[in-house]
């Protein structure tokens, strides 16, 4: 059987026991089909078995058992067993997936009220908890709020969380979870109340050993604030370690709101830094940009929560001009790039207004595009740093980007492009870094504040920044590295997936879940 013929049968094995999950099936299809060369050259392994498993083992021992010792009764349930198994490996089904299958998903009932000017109303909605993969340590991985959350797009998010983790180097496995919730246009007391209901049925199943929640789309200070304060209510102690992205005054860590985007310019600075043989960067613009980097190159950026918002300021910082934000009603964009002033309105109006960018749509030299994306906009460019949410950029917007004339696209959020969209940039710019690699900032800074908790220590802002460029950095080196070796030079899509699978791989290969 051929190996595309066996990710074949793995993605509808998987889709067999997961109908219906689209976005998962996408993340999953992702990483194997960008996993093909890995499966071409294991030698004695069977990487691809991690995913699909083997019963060849299992029945092999079944119908080698000596039955001399079992009574009539259990022969014959043996003998049901070998026939059940030869019948199912006669069709190639297959077992579960190792790591395509998480380990635990918990589903539990949240209630909030909403006040209006008729009266309060009640609101039931699924609480997630998908707890995906423990290999490297405990499950770690954000909490979203939002209205498109469902099991499918919380599995699809834990499933990437393994790799980004593994890629990280740091002990912490996959894990992901949230509710439909939309928090625009709620109250404090709304908010805070869906917050303790939802900490009411997570409780039990968390813990700094065991899961270690963090925020996401919809969740960020205040809200893990809300849920630590319930949690503590409710065990009856403090825990500090068992949620991350905590105000620094009762044990967060500094720069963590700041670190996915800070990571994400990271990484693109190293790629800049490294990057020789352009095919689609303007000549006139290639002699300056190892040592310039981001000076005076356009970026767009897409969404205006914390990711977009501290990726532009970093931007900004190196001499970028960012040219474009997004929120969920329409897109704000300024072709002289904004300024630090603008940046600063911007900052206010989403973290303390929670308004919309509409709101900032006379300021000089800025327009707004109602109802549109930052893709759909035709817009010039360098370089695309997507940090919205999942498939934002489709194949239209990715044609759009490579007649834009960019040239390079490190994506903020997970999977914000889809799969059609990546295969066709990965032949229009010259370099693409994907989500697994690119946005892993935020977890590493939320293991750096599990280690501050775990040692009852506080570093400061400069001591985190140094750990996550170096976290970044060595991220970069390890998906280049990988692709090298595996003679793909400059594939970090391949690079970062793989480096991130053999981890786990390793890990549970070593513990003995590879095997009957």
């Amino acid at each position: 059987m051929s190996i595309d013929e066996r990710i074949a049968g793995v993605l509808s094995d998987l889709k067999g026991r997961h109908p219906g999950q689209q976005e998962f099936m996408q993340a999953v299809e992702e990483v194997l089909v960008s996993l093909k060369p890995l499966f071409e050259n294991q030698g004695d392994e069977d990487y691809l078995g991690a995913f699909k498993g083997t019963r060849a083992g299992l029945l092999s021992l079944l119908c080698a058992f000596d039955k001399s010792c079992l009574s009539k009764k259990f022969i014959s349930r043996h003998d049901k067993i070998c026939s059940w198994y030869q019948n199912i490996q006669s069709n190639n089904t297959s077992p579960p997936a190792v790591i395509a299958e998480p380990e635990r998903v918990i589903k539990f009932r949240v209630q909030y009220p909403t006040f209006g000017p008729n009266g309060s109303e009640l609101h039931t909605t699924t609480g997630y908890r998908v707890q995906f993969n423990s290999a490297l340590g405990p499950y770690k991985g954000g909490l979203r709020f939002h209205p498109s959350v469902s099991e499918s797009i919380i599995k699809f998010l834990g499933f990437e969380q393994i790799f980004k983790n593994a890629l990280t180097n740091l002990p912490i496995g996959g894990g992901k979870g949230g509710c439909v919730f939309d928090p625009k246009g709620k109250s404090e007391s709304e908010v805070r109340m869906l917050c303790e209901n939802f900490m009411k049925g997570l409780y039990r199943h968390i813990g700094p050993d065991l899961d270690v929640p963090a925020g996401d789309i919809g969740v960020g200070g205040r809200e893990i604030g809300y849920m630590y304060g319930e949690y503590v209510r409710l065990r009856g102690q403090p825990d500090m370690g068992v949620l991350t992205g905590k105000s620094t005054d009762f044990g967060g860590s500094k720069l963590r709101p700041e670190a996915t985007g800070y990571g994400l310019v990271y990484i693109t600075l190293e790629a800049l830094k490294k990057y020789k043989h352009y095919r689609y960067l303007p000549e006139e613009k290639r002699a300056g940009v190892a040592e310039n980097c981001f000076k005076g190159l356009r970026v767009l950026i897409s969404g205006s929560g914390n990711v977009a918002q501290f990726a532009a300021e970093k931007v900004m910082e190196l001499g970028g001009l960012v040219i474009s934000f997004s929120d969920s009603s329409g897109s704000l964009t300024s072709q002289d790039g904004f300024s630090t002033d603008q940046l600063k309105e911007l900052f206010h109006l989403k973290n303390v207004k929670r308004g919309r960018l509409s709101e900032m749509a006379e300021g000089a030299g800025l327009q707004y595009h109602a109802g549109r994306a930052v893709w759909d906009l035709g817009l010039e460019c360098d370089v695309a740093l997507p940090c919205a949410t999942q498939n934002e950029i489709q194949l239209e917007g990715a044609h759009k980007l490579a007649e834009g004339g960019c040239w390079c696209v490190a994506e903020g959020a997970n999977m914000p492009t889809t799969n059609e969209a990546v295969d066709y940039l990965k032949t229009k710019v010259d370099i693409y870094i994907p989500a697994k690699a690119a946005n892993a900032g935020g977890v590493a800074t939320s293991a750096l504040e599990m280690a501050q908790n775990s040692a009852r220590l506080f570093w400061t802002s400069e001591e985190v920044d140094v750990k996550l460029n170096g976290i970044m950095t060595n991220i970069f080196a390890t998906a280049y590295k990988t692709a090298q070796e595996f003679g793909r030079p400059w594939d970090l899509q391949f690079g970062a997936n793989a480096a991130g699978f053999l981890k786990v791989y390793k890990a549970y290969k070593a513990m003995g879940y590879l095997k009957f």
